[in-house]
């Protein structure tokens, strides 16, 4: 457990807010993990079959009392006296190019103003100390900033004794720069010279050692698939490896993306105790309008999408820009058919929201449609995230 080592460093423990709580549940290809630091008892889940509906799972949340709801599905209504006062734009956690308030964004303030209303229920605001306090396990009075082994960062809550870790990762599984051997092989006789080793069987060392030591995962993995700025399918194609060997014929990258998942849920399902909790979240999607951010593309909206709107921006059938957001959501609904993982929709509630992105107010020389504003949307996944797991282990 990861929150094993954090006894070493009780002494002169600096109190932290509770912001970086917050600020870790979200944004792309990420790891995200929590600990206790003595496991507590928790159900086997059992395995699962999902249903998608435009390459979305239903958010359906099905407690042990025998409510449910569909948390994913609803709407998003306005309410200029809705505030929130878990953290602000002086959170020194917050990324500079993701704080639009900081960075004059004229609808900084608005953004937050927007309440996700569930059509059946509803979703409660996230409370960081309820949170903890339902979490708790020991009471230790410190609360350290701590990185935990192979974390970009994480935080123990020494009072509560739970560590929250965050580990970036880009396509779970891990992948190097590959070049021809001179003395020829398999690609090298169909005409690679150069491009990415991807091995689909063995997960990147960021965080290959995270399922010993913690107890919840939610796992996402998605926009570097359909990336040809960076795997370009001619000067640096994704060169596929299983057992050490290349696969021949080569296969594309939606079936390389098959593969991985394939493995990487097999290794979390076959590593980590039955008592553990694992989460696989759903695309984030972009919002590009006019081309992609090396065309021109932007972000320049002030409200909400309507329900057609988004439909006519991601719909697979109309092959835009945001396209891979659906496709790769069908991919994983085939892989985690029949596996202990549970879903965390955040794809619905967030194709509407093309309003909250920094856009221009990003830094970037191009407008920044793929994070988020924070304060903004992914406080909303926070609060999907906590109640499903709060379901979870009622």
């Amino acid at each position: 457990m990861a929150g094993r080592e954090s006894h070493h460093h009780h002494h002169q423990a600096k109190q932290v807010p509770l912001s970086p709580l917050l600020s870790l549940i979200c944004f792309v290809s990420i790891f995200l993990a929590l600990s206790v630091f003595r496991r507590t008892s928790v159900t086997p889940q059992p395995h699962q079959s999902f249903q998608f509906i435009n390459g979305v799972r239903s958010g359906r949340s099905d407690a042990a009392g025998g409510s449910s709801c569909d948390y994913s599905d609803g709407s998003w209504f306005h309410d200029p006296n809705l505030r929130t006062s878990r953290y602000n734009h002086t959170c020194k956690e917050i990324f500079k190019g993701w704080n639009c308030y900081v960075a004059n964004k004229s609808n900084a303030l608005e953004i937050i103003h927007w309440h996700w209303k569930p059509k059946q229920c509803d979703l409660p605001h996230f409370d960081p100390v309820s949170f903890l306090e339902k979490f708790r396990n020991t009471n230790i009075v410190q609360v350290k900033k701590w990185r935990p082994a192979g974390a970009d960062r994480g935080f123990s809550f020494l009072k509560y004794n739970l560590t929250v870790a965050y580990h970036r990762t880009n396509i779970l599984a891990r992948y190097a720069w590959w070049s021809a051997n001179a003395d020829g092989g398999k690609l090298e006789s169909l005409g690679y010279k150069e491009g990415y080793r991807v091995d689909v069987d063995i997960p990147e060392s960021s965080w290959i050692e995270a399922p010993n030591f913690h107890d919840i995962l939610i796992f996402n993995t998605g926009h570097w698939w359909w990336a040809p700025s960076k795997f370009d399918p001619v000067k640096s194609p994704m060169l596929f490896f299983e057992k050490g060997l290349p696969v021949i014929p080569p296969v594309p990258p939606d079936v390389g993306l098959d593969m991985v998942l394939k493995h990487m849920i097999s290794y979390v399902e076959k590593i980590m105790p039955p008592s553990a909790i694992k989460f696989f979240r759903t695309q984030s999607p972009r919002h590009f309008e006019g081309g992609e951010w090396y065309q021109g593309g932007s972000c320049q909206r002030q409200q909400p999408l309507s329900p057609q709107q988004a439909e006519d921006l991601f719909a697979p059938r109309n092959n835009g820009t945001n396209v891979e957001v659906r496709l790769v959501n069908e991919h994983l609904v085939k892989a985690l058919n029949g596996t202990s993982f549970h879903i965390l929709n955040i794809t619905s509630m967030s194709e509407l929201r093309a309003d909250a992105h920094p856009a221009s107010a990003g830094g970037k020389k191009h407008d920044d449609c793929m994070h988020w504003c924070l304060p903004g949307l992914t406080d909303t996944w926070n609060d999907l995230f906590v109640q499903h797991l709060y379901d979870i282990r009622s």
